[in-house]
């Protein structure tokens, strides 16, 4: 007698990283229900703003899938801004590995650009970035 063995079936997983000047965030697109988690909480809890949810729920929205998937996602680094957008890049990443046909629609909202403005570095010689020491004469 061959000895049966139940394996879990295969949930297909999409992964994504985004990121926005100083955030990074590791997103997993599941099929599910619809439900969001940021860091194991609400995006709501996280965020803490209407406006940067509604950032994060874009590329959702854009592709009409809010309630064919589960995400999950993982972000640190920056300000809660600069995460939401963090969130939103990697979202429209992994939706366009689930479909190719979505590029054009979420290239054109802007979500598939990496937003790359950081801080500017320090400088030797200057207080910071730019700003000199003030000039005396005598």
């Amino acid at each position: 007698m061959s000895e049966q063995r139940f394996e879990p079936q295969e949930v297909p997983i999409i992964r994504a990283v985004g990121r926005r000047k100083t955030s990074v965030a590791r997103v997993r697109l599941m099929p599910g229900d619809g439900r969001f988690a940021i860091n194991e909480k609400p995006p709501d809890q996280y965020l803490g703003m209407r406006r940067l949810e509604n950032v994060v729920m874009q590329p959702l929205r854009l592709a009409d899938a809010a309630r064919r998937f589960d995400v999950s996602v993982k972000v640190e680094g920056g300000g809660v801004a600069g995460q939401a957008g963090a969130i939103a890049h990697g979202l429209a990443r992994a939706l366009i590995q689930q479909d190719p046909e979505l590029r054009t629609v979420l290239k054109r909202a802007g979500l598939l650009t990496r937003d790359a403005r950081m801080k500017e570095r320090k400088k030797y010689g200057l207080k910071r970035a730019r700003k000199a020491p003030q000039f005396t004469k005598r």
